[in-house]
């Protein structure tokens, strides 16, 4: 890794991606592995044809003895309800899901991480109906292998992607004060971070030992000095940046942990247990 690399980027795909809380903690979002979502969509396509089969029998039932006109409106109309109305539907009602994804852990999230609308189901099953049934899959693969999260041209133009349920999120080990700045840190007034230095700083503590020895001590420097001016008093000398880092965060950790607690606290005293 070199000085140009931003910290945390995923060289393939399928890679966790990395959601943010409030407090700037980073959580490993488990984005579907295209293999599973190949899976889940062969599902899809199977539920499909049967459908298919299945209304195409009935139509020829009851437009037997219709015109020719009717019937080609009567296969175009299951042909839509069947490949663009279903997945909609289910994937609207269930907020992201299909059978296929039922089946396999997935679901279809937002980019922000929400619940997806019946805006994004429609656009899905729409820019679907191209790049799985006239292209054969092929430009699914193909988007899914070079977007940050495996997105298909669906997922990028309804602004989703699909996450594995079954997976769970992975949180990083709170971090640990310096036996040397513990003391400092715990009566120093810490002003909040922005989420964007606070993910820089989480992200730089436990991947600093991969960077090159300078780029380690180069970003070090200019995370540190964008912390200090929000910390009073100033840290003791003799300190490296990763060290006053590495202490700000343990006391805002330690801090945040003790103000849930205590609302946790205050909250058993106020409602009655469920």
């Amino acid at each position: 890794m070199t000085a140009g690399a931003p910290i945390g980027q995923r060289s393939r795909s399928y890679a966790p991606e990395e959601a943010v809380t409030g407090e700037g903690v980073a959580l490993e979002v488990p984005v579907a592995s295209i293999g599973t979502r190949v899976l889940s969509g062969l599902i899809d396509v199977v539920l499909h044809v049967g459908l298919l089969i299945g209304v195409f029998f009935a139509v020829g039932t009851l437009t037997g003895q219709s015109s020719e006109a009717v019937g080609r409106t009567a296969v175009i109309v299951a042909f839509v309800s069947v490949l663009v109305g279903v997945p909609t539907v289910l994937e609207t009602l269930t907020r992201g899901k299909t059978l296929g994804k039922l089946i396999t852990g997935l679901r279809v999230v937002r980019d922000d991480g929400g619940p997806i609308s019946f805006r994004h189901a429609l656009t899905r099953a729409l820019v679907g109906w191209v790049e799985v049934y006239l292209l054969t899959g092929v430009a699914a693969v193909i988007a899914a292998l070079v977007t940050a999260r495996a997105k298909r041209l669906g997922d990028l133009a309804a602004g989703t992607y699909v996450i594995a349920e079954r997976s769970r999120l992975r949180l990083p080990p709170p971090p640990a004060a310096p036996p040397g700045l513990e003391r400092w840190a715990r009566a120093a007034d810490i002003a909040a971070l922005d989420a964007d230095l606070a993910v820089a700083v989480r992200q730089f503590l436990p991947r600093a030992h991969l960077l090159i020895p300078q780029a380690r001590h180069d970003l070090g420097q200019q995370l540190v000095r964008r912390v200090i001016p929000l910390v009073a008093p100033a840290p003791p000398p003799g300190h490296d940046a990763e060290e006053i880092l590495r202490a700000v965060m343990a006391e805002r950790y330690r801090r945040e942990l003790e103000r849930l607690q205590r609302e946790q606290s205050l909250r058993a005293k106020v409602l009655p247990p469920t």
